[in-house]
């Protein structure tokens, strides 16, 4: 697995050991990558579309929120 070096705000540091402190995660490093792995997906699915779907392609939930609503959001 690539190993990766990042630099996270203090608070941020803070709420990951909190996690593991209450048993959330096994250890830090654990944490870091099921945060960040579920980020990805968070992102994946809200964040901007593809060129090749454009306005018109795929379901149009990315647009206007699940079911149209603009205050859902598609998980």
């Amino acid at each position: 697995m690539p190993k990766v070096e990042i630099t996270i705000p203090e608070h941020l540091e803070m709420q990951i050991a909190q996690m593991v402190e209450r048993g959330e995660f096994v250890n830090r490093e654990e944490a870091i990558e099921d945060l960040l792995s579920t980020g990805i997906k968070a992102y994946k699915t809200s964040g901007p579309m593809d060129e090749e779907e454009g306005a018109t392609g795929g379901t149009g939930l990315e647009d206007d929120g699940m079911m149209g609503h603009d205050d859902e959001y598609v998980f």
